[in-house]
């Protein structure tokens, strides 16, 4: 959990934007308590779901996550990565340098249209963040326009994780809870996932894999 305060839990976009571009250039790519240098539970569930190479993968609160870096090492040829900081998408791309594969999207994902379907929607650690019903709402909204027919990886803290993270408060889930939240999905995969930070404290998460429940028993 990172220690730092905010000096208060911002709201609006304009106020979550300069809160996280702060967080990341304050802190660095590998100074945010978030940070995985192999996210190998994210890419087991996407070997879990059948992703390949040709899959459309969205990757929200993707950031300065190493995520994009693995999956064009894996020769995805479709990945988008959404964060709401353009200084955390910027460590990012300076990283892994140019990469046709990529596309980078500086937006709030309670406000973002999906311009096209994917084939995969990744989020580890932004869902429970949004402690507001009406949040949460519109979050699950964006995800079902972004993913109509396809797949799911969700991560947040567990039951037993932390309640606040960078100054700001969390929710925490259990699997079935997160199953609750993605109606319309069949979860296919759980798995409890203990984090441990650059400072060393463990973080329990939860991860579902799910995939978009197809219509009628004909199939």
């Amino acid at each position: 959990m990172d220690r730092q305060p905010a000096a208060a839990a911002p709201h609006g976009r304009t106020d979550r934007t300069t809160h996280w571009d702060t967080v990341y250039e304050t802190r660095g790519a590998h100074g945010i308590s978030w940070y995985q240098r192999e996210p190998s539970t994210s890419l087991e569930l996407f070997d879990a779901l059948g992703a390949t190479p040709d899959t459309a993968v969205i990757d929200i609160g993707g950031g300065a996550s190493t995520l994009v870096d693995h999956l064009v090492a894996r020769s995805f040829r479709d990945v988008t990565v959404l964060d709401l900081s353009a200084s955390a998408l910027d460590l990012a791309r300076t990283r892994i340098g140019p990469a046709p594969a990529v596309t980078w999207v500086a937006a709030d994902v309670l406000r973002w249209q999906p311009p096209r379907p994917y084939g995969l929607w990744h989020d580890r650690a932004v869902f429970h963040f949004f402690v507001d019903d009406a949040d949460r709402a519109a979050y699950l909204t964006t995800l079902r326009a972004a993913v109509p027919t396809g797949a799911v990886v969700l991560a947040t803290f567990a039951p037993d994780g932390p309640d606040s993270c960078s100054g700001l408060p969390v929710a925490r889930y259990g699997p079935d809870e997160l199953a609750d939240l993605l109606d319309g999905f069949d979860v296919l995969e759980v798995r409890r996932h203990i984090h441990h930070t650059p400072s060393g404290a463990e973080q329990p998460f939860t991860f579902v894999a799910a995939r978009a429940a197809r219509a009628g028993s004909e199939d």
